[in-house]
């Protein structure tokens, strides 16, 4: 009696123009024509749209290579691949293989140009392969946190912006657009610049400590100049797809509330004050 059939595995590596190759092992003659699909996930109660396709090539001994480029730029958001046969046939979810990411490690900061584009792989908490995208015309890229007693100094380079007269880092309260704080920048030359960020003036203005019982969260932007748009503080640029639960910094503790620096789910900066558990 057969076994069950094995799923097929993809095998990637990313380039650090944007390319990504993949390898498939496919049980197919080499006159067929299977497809690579990279489907973005709808967001909650939107339809699937139209997902982005690329022709698996026959590489010899069963194996099957596609070549996504780097332009057009994916969507933001996370991609499902799969692999589809003839037109009308079934999808069949890719599981994950090797993935060769050591381009994207050191990041690409210097001469990158904006829009800032990024793919990463990744295996999904079901055990599938997908890719995680951003794609930003200004971005603001966070580099090393270093905290010293009640506060936290970042550095960040910006893309698609230069600073200018009136630049700050602005901190908004997330679901009170008019309660923003703004914090003094400074420009370190070309594209970077720090800011430092003390936890105990957030903390007086969610209330002072043990005020509410509800997290008050902070996220971090920058407005290169008097006027412009605000940009989005990120950890986009290396090969981690999700930051939020790799990157974790201790809280500081300040009376009944702790405070913390942390990577939303998106990979973009923010600090949460919360009153202290277990009291």
């Amino acid at each position: 009696m057969n076994g069950p059939v094995e799923k097929p595995r993809g095998e990637v590596t990313a380039e650090e123009e944007g390319r990504l190759l993949v390898r498939v092992r496919l049980p197919l003659p080499a006159s067929a024509r299977p497809r690579l699909l990279l489907q973005l996930r709808p967001k909650k109660g939107k339809p699937e749209e139209t997902g982005r396709y690329a022709e698996l090539e026959p590489a010899g001994q069963g194996q099957w290579r596609a070549v996504l480029e780097a332009a057009p730029a994916l969507e933001e958001g996370r991609w499902d691949a799969y692999v589809v046969g003839a037109p009308g046939e079934e999808r069949t979810p890719l599981l994950p293989g090797l993935r060769d990411l050591r381009a994207l490690v050191s990041g690409g900061g210097d001469g990158r140009a904006a829009p800032v584009a990024v793919r990463i792989p990744y295996a999904t908490k079901d055990g599938r392969l997908a890719v995680r995208a951003w794609w930003r015309a200004m971005h603001a890229e966070a580099g090393r946190i270093v905290l010293a007693g009640d506060s936290m100094t970042v550095a960040a380079r910006l893309f698609g912006a230069r600073l200018g007269e009136g630049a700050a880092v602005l901190l908004n309260r997330r679901g009170q657009e008019s309660a923003v704080r703004q914090i003094a920048l400074r420009a370190e030359g070309g594209q970077d610049f720090s800011f430092t960020v003390d936890y105990g003036d957030l903390v007086a203005e969610a209330g002072g400590p043990g005020a509410g019982e509800a997290p008050v969260f902070w996220d971090v932007y920058v407005r290169p100049a008097t006027g412009a748009p605000r940009i989005r503080v990120a950890r986009l640029l290396d090969d981690i797809a999700d930051r939020k639960a790799v990157f974790v910094y201790p809280a500081v503790m300040l009376g009944g509330v702790s405070a913390r620096a942390y990577y939303t789910v998106d990979n973009d900066l923010s600090v949460e004050v919360a009153p202290r558990r277990g009291r």
